[in-house]
């Protein structure tokens, strides 16, 4: 009796967050239903296993191109002579593991210093680009995958982006470290801590200073990786827990290592690689788990039970018929064009799902995209020239060819639009075959 009570909440408190009619309008209900959401989505995308699968992925290739990551961002602020500044950061990350993290900073710096990209050549340069590249690419294919983004960037675009934010990344975190110090060490700061409570609290705010450094990164990946437009906002508050928990899991991971002398007694040298591994393995995951918040604050409508929604023919067709009076009724009325990721959110239904019936219109000329930022639908014609036939056309057209690879087995015009569908197979053979019977 007890546990179907508790069944009974729990499924009450499953449609209350995915399938409430009504959400609520006022705080803190909204920021409740908002998190509950977004909570329940994570969870279920982590036991999904997608999200495990693109982080276990990353460790890989983490392994394989730290180095040589670490030497092109560093061959710009070597050039500039302030490469010791990043140091701190590398040591940082590899704090919570230990006096051991701390040695194989050291023996990662060292292979940086010994790797002169100078003297490799240009088959050696390539190369050394090549696994760079690889690696952002990679990031960026888990980001789409959260995003729900079906096409990268192009290659021209993956050279120029990726190298930039290599190369230039580094200088602007190394200018924005510079600019904290110099800031913290200037006349007017230092009279400000002979003030108290001032003191106190400007003294607390530089200790913050490598917390919100870290968070100013976070959100950049967040705002960079994707292709697709990332709202400053939603990647900031990303940024924000995505730093929090990464903070909170130095500290658990550091307490980890502290008590794991049983794990060095049973694999002796390769304990340390093993710590390494789970260490790379859970940064990913707060990484990719801070682009999935940031994209479910953005698209509040793509959290649903399943991770994959099923696209019924019924509800592609309605779907696109609703986004058609939608961007149609205003501009017969000479109202604003709709933006296209506000009219997706009113649908109520997975942004995929609307995304897909609108770039599908798109597609077939109907709807038409307009405004500076290229976000606002308006019809592709005279609303006079646009049918709903033409709609469900647009909507069931196979566009990849599909149907011409299915043989040719059904009887002539039994598919055909306003024929009797009331036969059954039984009838249809015999008409075909009226020997056999």
């Amino acid at each position: 009796m007890a546990s179907n009570d508790i069944r009974d909440r729990l499924q009450a408190a499953e449609n209350w967050i995915l399938a409430n009619p009504n959400p609520p309008q006022k705080w803190p209900w909204t920021w409740l239903h908002t998190t509950g959401r977004t909570a329940y989505a994570l969870v279920r995308d982590i036991i999904n296993g997608n999200l495990t699968l693109h982080a276990m992925s990353l460790v890989y290739t983490t392994l394989l191109s730290i180095v040589p990551l670490l030497a092109l961002s560093f061959s710009v602020l070597k050039a500039l002579g302030v490469h010791q500044r990043m140091e701190p950061f590398l040591y940082q990350f590899f704090q919570p593991m230990g006096p051991q993290g701390i040695e194989i900073a050291e023996k990662i710096l060292g292979f940086v210093d010994n790797m002169k990209v100078g003297v490799l050549g240009s088959v050696g340069l390539a190369l050394l680009v090549y696994t760079v590249i690889s690696l952002v690419q990679k990031v960026e294919r888990s980001f789409n995958m959260i995003w729900r983004v079906p096409d990268g960037r192009s290659v021209s675009q993956r050279f120029s982006n990726y190298l930039s934010v290599i190369m230039v990344g580094p200088l602007l975190m190394v200018s924005a470290i510079g600019a904290s110090a110099t800031i913290f060490s200037s006349e007017f700061v230092q009279a400000l801590i002979a003030i108290e409570p001032l003191g106190s609290f400007v003294l607390i705010l530089s200790r913050f200073t490598p917390f919100f450094l870290v968070a100013s990164a976070f959100t950049f990946v967040y705002v960079f990786m994707p292709n697709t437009r990332v709202k400053l906002r939603y990647a900031f508050i990303g940024g924000l827990i995505a730093g929090v928990s990464w903070q909170a899991g130095g500290m658990l991971f550091a307490s980890f290592v502290a008590g794991s002398a049983k794990y060095a007694a049973i694999y002796s040298s390769f304990a340390i690689g093993i710590i390494l591994l789970i260490w790379v393995y859970l940064n990913w995951m707060i990484l990719l788990l801070g682009a999935s918040i940031v994209f479910y604050l953005q698209n509040p409508s793509s959290v649903a039970k399943r991770h994959r929604v099923r696209f019924s023919p019924d509800l592609q067709e309605k779907v696109a018929m609703v986004i058609m009076w939608l961007v149609c009724k205003p501009f017969s009325e000479g109202k604003p064009a709709p933006q296209q990721e506000k009219l997706e959110r009113q649908l109520r239904v997975p942004g995929e799902v609307a995304r897909r019936m609108s770039d599908k219109l798109i597609r077939g000329g109907l709807i038409s995209l307009a405004g500076p930022n290229g976000d606002l639908l308006v019809p592709g014609r005279s609303l006079d020239l646009i049918t709903v036939d033409q709609v469900m056309s647009v909507v069931r057209e196979d566009e990849d060819n599909m149907v011409r690879r299915l043989p040719d087995v059904l009887p002539p015009g039994i598919l055909d639009r306003g024929e009797p569908t009331s036969k059954t197979f039984a009838e249809l053979l015999r008409s075909q075959d009226p020997d056999r019977h």
